[in-house]
């Protein structure tokens, strides 16, 4: 995208902010990077310079803009749609892969030597691991100055910075202010959350954005019907759950706003706090593009009508792909109730206690993690003897790493894996696919409500036939599936009261 100069040129004149996180607008005479919306007078052409990463702008000495804060745009939608080293890389980066085990632990998560990904991200991103995490230190960094009363010291390492030295080099550098400047300046906006502001004690409240539109309710639905009791809950207008961290346990709500996700997370260690975030967005698919999406669906006349009434769907993720993975087996042919039912069994049998109480609600497990479960009794298992041994296989296969499933998960390597398992048929296999790892070409057309939304529309019902018309769907046929579900009166269609 960057390298069109020419279209480039029309977003940022333009301040098309569909663009924002594609990439960012270096302005030589300034020294300055924006976003391509931002509403400040565009630069000359002759002045501009288009790079992919916030991490290259501050490569090259430029510093982020006071207006349109590029730092807080949603992150770049390519990404979540690809499958391939770089990819794999940048959500391994997002999730924190590289501030706890450094350069050569994302090589090595990744199967390539450490100057075979620098080389690769440099060549893409402008930037290699370590500018990239740094920038997205930075950015943490400015949400908890900006957001939160904690002590600088305390932000510096929960930001996942080694020293306050450095935390306060970096802030300056990349802000132009130092942080005590930028804590002056959101108090003066009323932005710095305190002691009596409303808050909860112990929580970090903040804003999730998006590329609009997005349409909530299959989206916060399907979480909130599918919601396992104890771990998952719907109160109060937000989706609560229990997160498994790297450092510790979170509690994140998250809630639909008409131009944000409202996001207020308690963590055990703050540390957590860039991890989080990353696995909220992902759980959401905040970072998708929707315009692109609904551009593609939108050129089939029978899916025309569905996107028209609701455009901006999400397909619903998860924070744990190996908790889904469990969950999807549960779920083979029977209700989602029955199916949370099961899982419900599991957690109160097997799942960790959280640290402390929920102060706001019912939450007060985490789902048990695969080694929990690899040393379940079988026989205690309320499912026919079939389901018993896919279950038993599944959780085995995990928890001796035979089978990786995570952010950085090679889509078609896993899919091989999940099918060689017993039991493992297409549905289990793609709804993985879908959820768990993210593939947003992923498709069900076995799936009896996709045959019944097919069938209802005119479109082939038969797996075969429907696969063949939704080739003209394709890189989005996840999305696709999320509108032909919501054609169905069912309680994953409906945004809770």
């Amino acid at each position: 995208m960057y390298t069109d100069t020419e279209r480039c040129v029309r977003a940022v004149q333009s301040k098309d902010a569909r663009f924002d996180g594609w990439f960012f607008t270096a302005v030589r005479t300034t020294g300055i990077y924006c976003r391509p919306s931002c509403p400040a007078v565009p630069p000359k052409v002759e002045n501009m310079t288009f790079l992919p990463s916030a991490a290259a702008c501050q490569q090259s000495g430029y510093r982020a803009c006071k207006r349109c804060r590029p730092d807080t745009s949603p992150g770049s939608p390519e990404w979540n749609a690809r499958a391939d080293a770089v990819a794999r890389a940048m959500r391994l980066i997002q999730d924190g892969v590289v501030d706890r085990e450094g350069v050569p632990g994302l090589a090595s998560r990744l199967g390539y030597s450490a100057r075979q990904v620098e080389r690769q991200l440099g060549a893409e991103l402008g930037a290699g691991p370590l500018a990239l995490a740094r920038a997205q230190r930075a950015q943490t960094a400015r949400l908890l100055i900006e957001t939160s009363g904690l002590p600088m010291g305390d932000i510096a390492f929960a930001a996942g910075f080694s020293s306050i030295r450095t935390f306060n080099d970096t802030v300056r550098e990349v802000f132009a202010l130092a942080p005590s400047e930028l804590r002056a300046k959101a108090a003066g906006r009323g932005a710095v959350r305190g002691a009596g502001s409303g808050q909860v004690p112990g929580t970090i409240s903040l804003r999730l954005p998006f590329r609009a539109p997005l349409t909530p309710d299959n989206l916060f639905g399907h979480l909130a019907a599918t919601a396992v009791p104890g771990v998952e809950e719907w109160r109060a207008g937000a989706y609560r759950r229990t997160l498994r961290l790297p450092y510790g346990t979170g509690v994140v709500a998250l809630t639909p706003r008409p131009d944000h996700i409202g996001c207020r997370l308690a963590l055990t260690d703050l540390r957590d706090l860039t991890i989080a975030i990353s696995r909220c967005r992902r759980l959401l698919d905040l970072d998708a593009d929707p315009e692109a999406v609904d551009e593609q669906l939108r050129a089939d006349p029978l899916l025309a009508p569905l996107v028209a009434k609701a455009p901006g769907r999400r397909v619903p993720r998860t924070v744990d792909a190996e908790e889904f993975a469990v969950r999807a087996v549960l779920g083979q042919q029977v209700s989602t109730a029955a199916a949370r039912t099961h899982a419900a069994r599991l957690v109160r049998a097997l799942g960790e206690p959280v640290t402390d109480p929920d102060p706001e609600g019912g939450l007060t497990h985490l789902f048990p993690s695969s080694q929990a479960l690899a040393g379940l009794d079988p026989e205690s298992l309320a499912l026919p003897r079939s389901r018993r041994t896919t279950f038993t296989t599944l959780v085995s296969a995990l928890a001796d790493g035979s089978l990786p499933l995570g952010i950085d998960s090679d889509w078609e390597a896993a899919r091989a894996r999940l099918g060689a398992l017993p039991g493992f048929g297409p549905w289990t296999t793609e709804i993985i696919a879908m959820r768990a790892l993210g593939d947003p070409d992923a498709f069900i057309p076995a799936d009896l409500g996709i045959r019944r939304a097919a069938k209802g529309l005119g479109l082939p019902s038969t797996p075969a036939a429907l696969t063949a018309r939704a080739a003209h769907w394709r890189p989005w046929r996840a999305y696709a599936v999320q509108y032909l579900w919501a054609t169905e009166d069912h309680a994953i269609n409906v945004l809770p009261a």
